[in-house]
């Protein structure tokens, strides 16, 4: 073999890529303060995480975003904030990614504005804008406004940081909440491809870039995505990625040059496949999950943010923080990684995966493309119904044992972990004050400035936005005269209206012939026969600003095929909306999914709807993320059940479902 045309080892070792952990809760000055501890452990960019109420453009006091301040992310309501959060952090020296999607728009003008008061040249900050909404309506859920109008919004930013900030990711298209809402690798990478095609022809079509610029675009396109423990399919999967989109940016946009047309990814191992049960097996899955986008230099990472052990139980803390970016360090600086050429180069295997996704996801993309692109699939509810499906059947796999989950569902047998012993908490807390200080802090906020100027600077952005002109300049006067995040979304709400996504439940089974489930099918049949109505009817709600409707969508599946009637309105409900709802249907079991942590304010608040209601009588029943504490108060306060993400027999809860009914209404 001639050693001169593969050589064993680079002339000189390879960068690490920029290491990340995403952070963020509480409050400004306190994110700040992890910030800097995290840099000063050798951390070597940014990633901020983003409350609920700012991801989907609410101030602190709005009702809707009672129990989320502060909780997954930090608050950033206004100018002020966005300084607080920066202060001594010099963001022209800083690799700064921001996870915010709908108002990306509204925290780039934050982000830009302390950038200009630090002094910072905008032409040197660098950093990413997560900005891609389609996967808000498949996934996370913090859409606010409709698709075609989202996109709008998605190209001025890209028109204007080509502008004005040239070495800025304006948007990230995201796979990694496909994969989280159910994505095989060929639906990840088709998917995600679509989206990615949405976003360039909306830019291309502006008329705001000159078509020879295209490859300046193409090249500050990046893509955030999922890496699962099948960690040999992941690298397979990323390769096929920067198969296609070379080909795509070079036949559908004219982009000549290799160098712009190459795949830049950043990624978060797969958070949702975390397990609350034996939480320490969760630190062999990130390793390898983090080999799975590392191993591979031809399609390696440029950034890598790692979850903590414990996500699956709460909130983070800086120690767990630490353990994860400690991970990154020993594998880029102990180990020889980076001294190798691609490990799979001319290998038979990895080319023959890589054939497979790309055969796959060019039939997806092409299927979502007759459709009439990705805003038309998501409209119609093809794309989520996909997901919901492929959700379905993976969650048939583990609950039969086809799919082993080691300590879930086989293994299940521990010793007491002292990681997660009595006497210490075992997550970060949030203090509940934090809340009643950000709502005070808005309110000063607003008190303080100039009214006439706030009127002035929404007006315009109003007038903006019923034109065709790119909304960045608005929206940096909207920055500059005080207008606050709630004010600047409910602006744009007014032009653009808001939007409900389809919920994907139309057509989908999950049972998969569950042996289980006949018995627990002619125990609803036979539990309203007793009661006297023809069918049992399940009420699945969706509380506050949490809009991962994974779970619940999985619940409202296999009770449907279980033989309830189930109602199911989406994501984000006021607790007054769930009431009314459950009083309207006349249902028989409300049954609440919060992921957030905002459960002690979101259940107490439906649970007290219903007393006002005249319906105490009706059970409720609780599923999330929720500390064994925390469901001891929901229990007193009256909840009937509390499942977490140990409970993974869907087919069990329904059954548990069928007892809560029947002791609630006295039958045997």
């Amino acid at each position: 073999m001639d050693e001169t045309a593969f050589p064993a080892r680079l002339p000189e070792r390879d960068r690490p890529w920029v290491m990340r952990t995403y952070a963020g809760h509480s409050s400004a000055t306190a994110t700040n303060a992890l910030f800097r501890r995290n840099l000063a452990k050798g951390q070597t960019g940014l990633s901020v995480a983003f409350d609920l109420p700012t991801q989907t453009g609410y101030d602190p006091d709005h009702e809707l975003a009672s129990g989320e301040v502060g909780r997954v992310g930090v608050p950033v309501a206004h100018l002020d904030d966005m300084r607080a959060l920066f202060d001594g952090i010099p963001l022209a020296e800083m690799n700064t990614s921001m996870t915010i999607n709908a108002p990306a728009m509204w925290l780039l003008a934050l982000y830009a504005s302390v950038g200009s008061e630090q002094g910072a040249e905008l032409t040197r900050c660098a950093g990413t804008t997560q900005n891609d909404i389609i996967k808000e309506y498949l996934s996370r859920g913090t859409y606010i406004f409709p698709p075609a109008a989202s996109l709008r919004l998605t190209a001025d930013v890209v028109a204007y940081t080509l502008r004005e900030m040239p070495r800025w990711n304006p948007v990230n298209i995201c796979s990694y909440h496909l994969q989280e809402a159910g994505a095989t690798p060929v639906q990840e990478v088709g998917f995600a491809l679509a989206t990615a095609v949405a976003v360039l022809d909306a830019v291309r079509d502006s008329g705001q870039v000159p078509a020879e610029r295209m490859g300046d675009v193409v090249q500050r396109v990046s893509f955030f995505v999922n890496a699962g423990v099948r960690f040999v399919e992941e690298i397979a999967k990323m390769r096929a990625f920067g198969v296609l989109w070379d080909e795509i940016t070079r036949d559908r946009y004219g982009v000549t040059e290799a160098r712009q047309r190459r795949f830049r990814y950043g990624v978060q191992v797969n958070s949702l496949g975390l397990t609350e049960a034996q939480p320490e097996n969760n630190i062999q899955r990130i390793v390898l999950e983090m080999l799975g986008v590392t191993m591979s230099r031809d399609a390696r990472a440029r950034a890598v943010q790692l979850p903590a052990w414990n996500e699956a139980l709460g909130l983070p803390r800086p120690w767990d923080q630490q353990w994860s970016l400690r991970m990154q360090q020993v594998l880029a600086y102990e180990s020889d990684l980076l001294e190798y050429p691609d490990l799979f180069a001319g290998s038979h295997v990895m080319t023959a995966l890589v054939d497979e996704v790309v055969t796959g996801a060019r039939v997806e993309l092409d299927k979502v493309l007759e459709l009439g692109g990705v805003v038309a699939a998501v409209e119609t509810g093809y794309l989520k119904s996909a997901l919901v499906a492929s959700l379905a059947e993976r969650r048939r796999r583990m609950e039969s044992g086809a799919d082993v989950v080691v300590g879930v569902n086989r293994y299940p047998e521990t010793e007491p972990s002292p990681l997660t012993a009595a006497g210490a908490d075992a997550v970060e807390q949030v203090d509940p004050a934090v809340e009643a200080a950000a709502v005070d802090r808005v309110r000063r906020w607003r008190a303080d400035r100039d009214g006439a100027a706030v009127d002035a600077a929404l007006a315009r952005l109003r007038a903006d936005a019923a034109s065709t002109v790119n909304l960045m300049p608005a929206t940096l006067d909207c920055v500059r005269a005080g207008v606050t995040t709630g004010e600047w979304a409910g602006a744009l709400r007014q032009v653009f209206g808001e939007y409900r996504a389809p919920t994907g439940l139309a057509g989908a089974t999950g049972s998969g012939g569950d042996p289980g489930l006949a018995a627990v099918r002619e125990r609803v049949t036979a539990t309203a026969r007793e009661l006297g109505s023809g069918r049992l009817r399940l009420l699945v709600g969706k509380p506050g600003l949490d809009g991962h409707s994974n779970g619940a969508e999985q619940i409202a599946v296999r009770a449907r095929d279980a033989g309830f009637e189930v109602v199911y309105q989406g994501i984000r409900l006021t607790a007054a909306q769930i009431v009314a709802a459950a009083v309207e249907e006349d249902v028989d079991l409300v049954g609440l999914s919060v992921l957030s942590g905002s459960h002690l304010a979101a259940v107490p608040a439906v649970l007290d709807g219903l007393r006002a209601a005249g319906r105490a009588d009706l059970p409720v029943v609780v599923g999330g993320i929720i500390p064994a504490g925390d469901a001891d108060t929901l229990r007193a306060a009256g909840v009937a059940r509390v499942f977490t993400p140990k409970d993974f027999a869907l087919t069990d809860i329904i059954d548990d479902l069928v007892t809560v009914i029947r002791r609630a209404n006295d039958l045997p």
